[in-house]
């Protein structure tokens, strides 16, 4: 199964992308990567991912917009693809201001805070496609 899944990465540092790309590639992932949220929108309706791992602070569109658009109901085909967030922003200080500015939860599968552990990144991506195909 892991041959066939497809991972879209969101994340505008090239640093980050190569170095995730590297680890779920090792472990027999498609990935296919995107530098903003625009380009990540567009990327999700055009590879149909199994998976997005969102950055938070990015130019032209954050995650946080991501979030907030893929909430929307024209994007509810895309609602059940799990989203896990790899950012630097501690957890709870992203939770907080993403409230505070739409007034909804932050609703993601899992968070990872960078820096990353290859071992836990794929620990945590191997859960989330799991659970996916067993709802």
């Amino acid at each position: 199964m892991q041959s066939q899944t497809k991972i879209l990465i969101v994340d505008d540092d090239p640093d980050i992308r190569e170095a995730v790309s590297t680890i779920l590639e090792a472990h027999s992932y498609q990935v296919v990567t995107a530098n903003n949220g625009e380009e990540g929108l567009r990327k999700l309706k055009e590879e149909r991912p199994n998976l997005m791992i969102l950055d938070l602070l990015m130019p032209k569109l954050d995650g946080f917009g991501v979030l907030k658009e893929i909430q929307d109901p024209r994007w509810s085909k895309y609602s059940k693809i799990p989203i896990l967030i790899l950012t630097s922003i501690k957890e709870d200080v992203s939770r907080r201001r993403y409230e505070l500015e739409t007034g909804l939860d932050l609703n993601i599968d899992d968070y990872v805070e960078k820096p990353i552990n290859p071992g836990i990144l794929i620990e945590r991506v191997k859960k989330l496609l799991e659970k996916r195909t067993h709802s």
